[in-house]
């Protein structure tokens, strides 16, 4: 924590390809020891997202997957025939709609050093690519 109170860090996130990474652990190694503020998160891509989400129970990362690609699907579904910027794949726009569907952005209370998050809650960068892919994540904790 700087002498102003605030911090600014960014951490790396290998993803699998498509799905949900729980980065919660390693934004909370991040954090002052005692500091108080408001934790901003924040994913600098464009074909990703991030997610409060529940983390005890595995089938809603799945459940959450399976139906953002029946909303989204690949280019090469009919109903997305009219889509042109498909130069990186079939998932390409696909995976900017669904980051222009679902924040790239959260903001989170930090009390004492620990983020204020409810008992189910996780923290999650929701990968829109069939590719696996590393993405960054800036964190900003202001007072």
């Amino acid at each position: 924590m700087s002498e102003t109170g605030l911090t600014q860090v960014e951490i790396g996130v290998a993803t699998q390809g498509p799905g949900l990474t729980e980065v919660t652990g390693q934004i909370a190694a991040c954090l002052p020891a005692g500091a108080d503020g408001l934790l901003t998160l924040f994913v600098r891509h464009t074909s990703c997202s991030l997610l409060i989400q529940e983390n005890a129970d595995p089938q809603v990362q799945r459940d959450l997957l399976a139906w953002l690609n029946r909303f989204v699907p690949p280019s090469t579904d009919p109903s997305l025939s009219y889509l042109r910027h498909t130069y990186e794949g079939p998932d390409d726009m696909p995976a900017h709609i669904k980051a222009s569907v679902l924040p790239v952005s959260l903001s989170i209370p930090v009390r004492a050093g620990r983020m204020v998050l409810g008992t189910w809650q996780g923290i999650y960068l929701f990968e829109h690519r069939d590719a696996p892919h590393h993405r960054k994540i800036a964190l900003h904790l202001s007072p």
